[in-house]
């Protein structure tokens, strides 16, 4: 593996690829620690390390986790990538109850620009949004519970600013994601999530020993421990996305002018984890809802049992509603992003079948249930890993998130193997060693 990357170094178009790619990075890092206009920094540190010991340094550690720490410290790249997820996310839903988006999908290219374009416009909406709902937290004293004077001014002007200059930087992550895509290695917008995600994992690990240093023995001990577990959560993370449940299809043979086409066999490869780690990110975005409420009716007696129930995230009616959505929203997803009747009709329209199952409707039949039997298992796999953290806050007697599961690790894992294939790809294209040879 070491020797692949020596060799993708010594590649020159792949080395410009790959130093583009870690130039934007820094960019976006950088743009990460800037903080926008009016923001009172001193105050807003003192806040931060306030909420990152209090009760709620759950809550805070799930708000902060998909902007690399850029949300809490009101930075010009606050909002992270997280509007770019959820309007691709609204667009996807979209395309299957509206008929219009649905035939641009089928109009290829074009198509699929044209969707990206307002995958666009819609980010450019709910970053506004997000960035109004968030300075508006700011400003009335409410992102950090019982601390005051994050800004310097509350009027309308250098409010407007600083929503406009959050909304700004979406905009440039966007267009730094696709520069990724174009001219760098991997998807531009997962590796900005990878990239986000990992910057917290040194201080989030250190947080660990840190609870625990009133026994230096123990501290370390814990870290270690935390260390090894974490490693196997990955293993088995890299085995269930590697796994998947290969359909036999054959081609007949078929004469087109003066030529026989057909006559080969391929295979429909459907993976254990065919949602990915969308469904985690809906269940926590639903959950993340009432969450909100809260913070802004903190009086009403839903927004007080919101406040008790939810804010810490180890209750359990929090982790009951968490396991039972994330395995609905697993099944929801599958059910639009892969529909066996389109895929059996093409089967049909080009001679393929599955043997032992005539083409049309009973292909349809058979995909169906084959697809709803690998959602079960993938689905648990997906709702015990996002429990992951809340069993280390239980076991560990620790009020500090467990880097090594949920939302993130999936993410890294899932990032991770995909840059790296696509790496490979290129170096075999070269006739070159690859990374998993």
């Amino acid at each position: 593996m070491l020797t692949a990357f020596a060799t993708a170094f010594r590649t020159p178009d792949l080395r410009k690829k790959i130093l583009f790619t870690l130039l934007i990075i820094m960019v976006f890092r950088l743009g990460s620690t800037i903080p926008a206009p009016n923001v009172n920094i001193q105050q807003l540190n003192v806040c931060r390390t306030q909420a990152a010991t209090g009760d709620n340094a759950g809550l805070y550690s799930m708000v902060n986790l998909f902007s690399g720490g850029a949300l809490l410290q009101l930075a010009i790249f606050a909002l992270g990538i997280m509007p770019y997820i959820t309007a691709s996310i609204i667009l996807q839903l979209l395309i299957v109850v509206i008929p219009r988006l649905e035939a641009l999908k089928q109009e290829g290219a074009s198509g699929t620009a044209k969707i990206t374009q307002y995958t666009r416009y819609l980010t450019l909406v709910l970053a506004i949004i997000q960035a109004t709902a968030f300075t508006t937290l700011a400003v009335n004293d409410q992102l950090f519970q019982g601390c005051t004077g994050i800004v310097y001014s509350t009027d309308i002007f250098p409010v407007v600013v600083m929503i406009l200059t959050m909304t700004a930087g979406t905009s440039i992550i966007m267009w730094m994601g696709e520069l990724i895509t174009d001219r760098g290695v991997g998807n531009g917008m997962s590796v900005m999530i990878f990239t986000q995600i990992v910057a917290q994992f040194p201080s989030s690990l250190w947080a660990i020993k840190v609870a625990h240093e009133t026994d230096a023995t123990k501290g370390w001990f814990i870290f270690l421990l935390v260390v090894a577990v974490g490693l196997l959560v990955m293993l088995g993370i890299i085995f269930m996305e590697q796994a998947q449940r290969r359909i036999p299809v054959q081609y007949a043979k078929r004469m087109v002018g003066t030529r026989m086409f057909g006559g080969s066999t391929t295979y429909i490869p459907l993976k254990v984890n065919q949602a990915g780690v969308i469904p985690v990110i809906f269940a926590s975005s639903m959950l993340y809802l009432p969450v909100l409420y809260a913070q802004f009716q903190p009086n009403t007696s839903v927004g007080q049992w919101v406040a008790q129930n939810f804010t810490r995230g180890d209750h359990w009616a929090y982790n009951l509603a968490f396991f039972l959505m994330i395995i609905a929203f697993a099944y929801f997803y599958v059910a639009i992003t892969f529909n066996p009747e389109e895929v059996a009709d093409n089967m049909k329209k080009y001679g393929g079948f599955i043997p032992s199952y005539r083409a049309g409707k009973p292909t349809e039949r058979y995909l169906g249930f084959v697809l709803s039997r690998l959602t079960l298992p993938g689905s648990l796999y997906l709702a015990i890993i996002a429990m992951i953290p809340t069993l280390a806050i239980v076991l560990l007697n620790t009020s500090q998130k467990f880097v090594f599961g949920g939302t993130s690790i999936l993410i890294i894992v899932g990032v991770g193997l995909d840059t790296i294939k696509q790496i490979e790809s290129q170096l075999q294209q070269r006739n070159y060693e690859g990374f998993l040879h």
